[in-house]
């Protein structure tokens, strides 16, 4: 079998944005393939929480999402846990269902405790399989691919050939990672081929800092040869799912030119 790669490139919320709708009213009025939400409210109110999004919202947000043909997901709140908050991946997983996102994504974000981590996540899990909702694990700075192949290695796998729980690889995390700073692509080499790469989020960085840079802003702006070997990894995999561009930039319409420089290679490597 021919690899192929089938990318479906979408935007995420940010609690910059006011009003909290406005990136995915953005992603219907330019034609986005897929949208994530992302209830991250601060402190001082800025962003959403689950509880914010009222059920006649979520029925509205869904109906819109589903009549452009947008794929959705969901990204849990950064402090949600399965070990001290599965209350909030609990909420979150409820937000993803009633919108009829297809995957909840949710951070790895203390590798010292995997195996602790991965028995806590099962009851998640499960609940994500009922619900027919993919469960995506999220490399962070601090993760490294040693890190992930350990958790997946306890992870319950797929017995009909599509996975329900699997990695939401994080490219500007790769970056970052002290054992492939400023290499993210040797972070994807080191994955095992038997952690199932489920979902992309796509941002840069210049190995300094989480500076969610938009892609091409950032060294690939100057030299795409990573870009274009992640694509090129990614085929190989045969992935399919969505990329995430995790950013809300100013102006927003970076996003556009983003969008369609990743299309087009993507689309030479789907012909």
């Amino acid at each position: 079998m021919t690899p192929r790669l089938s990318l479906r490139i979408g935007n995420q919320s940010a609690f910059s944005a006011s009003p909290w709708t406005l990136p995915f009213d953005f992603a219907l009025q330019h034609g986005f393939d897929a949208f994530e939400w992302f209830p991250d409210k601060k402190p001082d109110g800025a962003g959403f929480a689950a509880g914010d999004v009222s059920p006649s919202q979520r029925h509205e947000l869904r109906a819109r999402a589903r009549d452009a043909g947008i794929s959705l997901s969901v990204h849990a709140p950064i402090h949600a846990d399965p070990i001290r908050h599965p209350k909030d991946l609990d909420d979150s997983l409820r937000l993803a269902v009633d919108l009829g996102a297809g995957l909840l994504d949710t951070h790895l974000e203390d590798p010292a405790h995997v195996e602790e981590f991965a028995q806590a996540l099962l009851p998640l899990v499960q609940r994500c399989s009922i619900s027919g909702v993919k469960l995506a694990i999220e490399n962070t700075p601090r993760t490294s691919p040693e890190d992930v192949n350990r958790l997946f290695a306890l992870l319950p796998r797929s017995r009909n050939g599509e996975p329900h729980v699997g990695l939401c690889l994080d490219v500007g995390h790769a970056n970052l990672n002290a054992s492939t700073r400023n290499d993210y692509l040797a972070f994807f080499d080191r994955l095992s081929a038997e952690v199932p790469i489920i979902h992309l989020h796509l941002h840069e960085n210049h190995g300094d800092r989480d500076s969610h840079l938009v892609l091409f802003t950032g060294p690939a702006g100057r030299d795409p040869a990573g870009v274009i070997g992640l694509l090129d990894r990614l085929t190989m995999r045969n992935f399919s799912g969505n990329a995430i561009l995790e950013q809300w930039p100013q102006p927003p319409e970076l996003l556009l030119a983003a969008r369609e420089r990743l299309a087009e290679m993507a689309r030479t490597r789907s012909a």
